[in-house]
């Protein structure tokens, strides 16, 4: 009992630790966006959260955990009902580590992060209706789905050699990321982003706020691979944090080199997508490398965002803050890296990350084409050129962050 009990209050810590990364996601975003949104990015990322726990509650968990199924689609039914045993008390121990209730406050706190990468993405241009209903869609239905692959005990956790995503750099990050892309495809880009073909940047209104954001999503993240050990088991969740951190500070050094190289100037915001592309990365395998491992994950992902933010731009994908290259790019090269680096590394599990890479590309990017697609000819996804203009907040919530502070943008 005594071990149940340490093991389950460590999880509970580590939920908590999630849960306070939506702030983090919420500080980046209205930091690298203008100050004439800021009320329309707050007002998505609260109802990502509030929403996307109801939606987990109500099917999300049972269907990413809908116990024996055919591997591909399993629902054990609506709502939360904990397993009892034989003589009707709650099962405390029925994963052996943690309780029933434990295990889906943590999961659910995951199951949001899809959706608020896709925010990041959309920013400053997206109609909220639109955005909300998509948000239900693919948090409550979409994410739990794809996630029962794996964690669920799916067809990819079933592979001669199982496909491996520790915390989800693939289950939650490119998930995330290939519906961002899609979206941006779709919305277009930000007035004024390319102009004769060439690329302006449009700077964020508060970069000491996102340079807040990204410090809190780096804490976060010890509770989202510490706590995706399962466990307080001492030397795993230890290693996985040691991992984590390093990783995360290769990104950043590297990505600030690179930039500065490419560049020639120190580029606060490369570095802090650096960091989280290096978060990102080790997350598929951080309880599977060396510290060593850990470094050079950490640097590709630094070295790959420099590259990627560039890539995108000039194929005039307009992504505010960076999400794509940092959760999906980042991503996928973290869950290749699976096969390349750490206890796991060799050529059929090499594949077997690429098989899972490939499968989670083609149903979410298909899915949420149908999605925003079908949003876009009916109702309509993106704002009109003057409320474009004169910011979200004005127009889609009668408010202003700053009401004491405007200053004039365009």
């Amino acid at each position: 009992m005594e071990i149940l009990t340490i093991n389950n209050v460590w999880m509970m810590i580590c939920t908590a630790l999630v849960f306070f990364m939506h702030l983090g996601f919420a500080f980046l975003e209205i930091g690298l966006t203008r100050q004439k949104n800021t009320i329309n990015i707050l007002f998505k990322n609260i109802f990502i959260i509030t929403v996307g726990l109801l939606l987990y509650c109500l099917v999300g968990f049972n269907l990413m955990y809908p116990g024996d199924f055919n591997g591909f689609l399993g629902f054990a039914g609506f709502g939360l009902e904990s397993p009892l045993l034989a003589d009707g008390t709650l099962d405390l121990a029925y994963n052996e580590g943690y309780t029933y209730w434990t295990d889906f406050l943590f999961q659910g706190m995951f199951a949001a992060t899809a959706a608020t990468i896709v925010s990041g993405a959309v920013a400053e241009r997206m109609k909220i209706g639109p955005f909300l209903i998509f948000t239900i869609i693919y948090v409550g239905f979409i994410y739990p789905i794809v996630g029962s692959w794996k964690w669920g005990g799916g067809f990819l956790q079933t592979l001669e050699t199982p496909f491996y995503d520790f915390a989800g750099s693939t289950l939650v990050h490119s998930v995330g990321g290939w519906a961002a892309v899609v979206a941006v495809y779709l919305l277009g880009s930000r007035i004024g982003k390319f102009k004769e073909g060439k690329i302006q940047a449009i700077p964020g209104h508060n970069i000491p706020l996102a340079t807040a954001g990204v410090l809190i999503l780096w804490l976060g993240w010890f509770g989202f691979n510490g706590g995706s050990v399962l466990s307080a088991d001492p030397s795993a969740t230890s290693l996985t944090l040691v991992t984590t951190c390093l990783a995360a500070a290769a990104g950043g050094v590297i990505s600030a080199f690179i930039s500065m190289l490419k560049f020639k100037n120190l580029d606060l915001t490369m570095f802090l997508n650096g960091i989280l592309g290096g978060l990102v990365a080790i997350t598929a395998g951080a309880d599977q490398m060396s510290p060593t491992d850990a470094i050079i994950i950490g640097a590709v992902a630094g070295a790959i965002i420099v590259f990627a933010v560039s890539l995108i731009d000039r194929l005039k994908l307009d992504d505010p803050v960076g999400a794509i290259a940092v959760h999906l790019v980042c991503g996928i090269w973290g869950t290749l890296a699976v096969g390349l680096f750490g206890n796991l590394a060799g050529w059929t599990q090499f594949i077997s990350q690429l098989i899972g890479v490939v499968s989670y590309a083609i149903v979410c990017i298909v899915s949420s084409f149908l999605i925003i697609f079908t949003l876009k000819k009916t109702i309509g996804i993106r704002v009109s050129e003057e409320e474009e203009l004169e910011g979200l907040d004005a127009h889609e919530h009668g408010m202003d962050a700053y009401p004491d502070f405007r200053l004039n943008e365009h």
